[in-house]
C-alpha cells in the first residue's frame, strides 16, 4: 500500500483510504491455543471504530499485533504504510495506545511522564505541546503532581496524555473509560470527538456499549479470535436492529387478526396488549410501524396508547455473540 503524505480523508464523499491494513492474521501462542483466526480487516482514516467482543475474544490480543507488541504467528499487518514486523519503528511511532491497565511510573510527576514520552519516540522538547495535551486533559493543575497521588480518573487521563505526546496518526484505547466518573467519561470523549476532527484515526474497544454507539463510525465484532461482523454502525443498527411496538387496545381481542398473522405479533392473555416487533430493513420496505398502525385502525381495533422500543447496540452485539453459543 502507498505510504501517503496525509491522513487524505473525504467525508463528503464517502471515501476514506485504509490507514490500518490486517491481512490474514493469525496467533497461536505456545501449548497451541489460538487467539487470532485468519483476521482481515480495514480501518479507514479519520474514524472512529469500536471493536467489540466478550473477555477472551482476542481484542487486546489484535490491538498487540496492530501495536507491534504481538508478534503473529502468520498474516501481515501494515500502519500507514508500514509492516509493523519489518518496519517496526515506523510503524509503532504512529501509534498511540492506551492500555487497559494503569501501568506507568507512579513516582514521577505528571508534565515529566508525558515529556519523557515524547522523547521515547525521538521527538524533540515540545513544552506547548505538552501543556496543550495537559489542558485539553484537564491535567494542567495537576502537572507537577506525582502519578500516585491522582485518582484512578486522572491517572486513566495520564495514560492518555502520554499516548498523544508523540503526536500518533492513530490512537487506540483498549478499555479507556473502566473505573472513571461519569463527568471525566463525557470529557473524554469530547477530547475523543476533537482528535477525529484533526485527523487522528480512534479505534477503541469498550465494555460500555452506549458509548460504541453514540460515538463509532463503524463497529466490528470479534469472538473466539475471528472477525464476525464490519459494519456502519448505522447500517448495523438498520438491517439487525429491532423495533417492537406495545399496543394498548381499549376492548380486549381473543385472537390476533388475521391480517396481521404474517407480523411477529403476540396477544397477552387478557386480550389488551398487542405486541409487535419489527425486524430492520424488511419491515422498512414494507412500510414499517406506521403502515402497521394505520391498516391496525383501518381494521376496526381501537386502541389508546402506542409504546415504541428500539433494540440499541448492546441488544445487537448480544445477539450476534449468542448465535455461536
Amino acid at each position: 500500500m502507498k505510504n501517503a503524505p496525509d491522513a487524505a480523508v473525504d467525508l463528503e464523499k464517502g471515501s476514506q483510504r485504509p490507514i490500518v491494513v490486517v491481512s490474514n492474521l493469525n496467533k497461536i501462542y505456545r501449548g497451541g491455543f489460538r487467539a487470532l483466526n485468519a483476521i482481515n480487516l480495514e480501518i479507514r482514516a479519520g474514524e472512529i471504530f469500536a471493536l467489540l467482543g466478550p473477555n477472551g475474544a482476542g481484542k487486546t490480543t489484535l490491538i498487540g499485533a496492530v501495536a507491534g507488541l504481538v508478534r503473529p504467528t502468520s498474516g501481515a499487518v501494515t500502519v500507514d504504510g508500514c509492516d509493523t514486523v519489518k518496519d517496526y519503528r515506523a510503524a509503532r511511532a504512529k501509534i498511540g495506545l492506551v492500555p487497559q491497565e494503569l501501568s506507568t511510573d507512579m513516582f514521577s510527576r505528571v508534565r515529566d511522564t508525558v515529556a519523557f514520552s515524547r522523547g521515547l519516540f525521538g521527538f524533540a522538547p515540545n513544552a506547548d505541546y505538552v501543556e496543550k495535551i495537559l489542558r485539553d486533559l484537564s491535567l494542567w493543575e495537576k502537572r507537577d503532581d506525582r502519578i500516585v497521588t491522582l485518582s484512578g480518573g486522572m491517572k486513566r487521563r495520564v495514560l492518555i496524555a502520554k499516548a498523544l505526546a508523540h503526536e500518533p496518526r492513530i490512537l487506540f484505547l483498549d478499555e479507556p473509560t473502566a473505573g472513571v466518573d461519569v463527568d471525566l467519561r463525557r470529557d473524554m470523549w469530547a477530547m475523543v470527538r476533537r482528535l477525529r476532527e484533526q485527523g487522528v484515526t480512534i479505534i477503541l474497544t469498550t465494555h460500555y456499549l452506549e458509548e460504541a454507539e453514540e460515538m463509532a463510525d463503524r463497529v466490528g465484532v470479534i469472538d473466539r479470535g475471528e472477525i464476525i461482523l464490519v459494519e456502519k454502525k448505522s447500517a448495523l443498527m438498520r438491517k439487525l436492529g429491532r423495533q417492537t411496538v406495545t399496543i394498548g387496545l381499549k376492548q380486549p381481542l381473543s385472537t390476533i387478526p388475521p391480517d396481521f398473522l404474517a407480523h411477529a405479533a403476540s396477544l397477552s392473555t387478557d386480550g389488551l396488549t398487542l405486541t409487535v416487533a419489527f425486524a430492520g430493513e424488511e419491515e422498512e420496505r414494507n412500510g414499517g410501524v406506521a403502515d402497521f398502525i394505520r391498516r391496525l385502525a383501518a381494521s376496526g381495533v381501537d386502541f389508546n396508547s402506542v409504546d415504541m422500543n428500539r433494540s440499541s447496540l448492546e441488544d445487537i452485539f448480544v445477539s450476534l455473540v449468542g448465535r455461536r453459543t
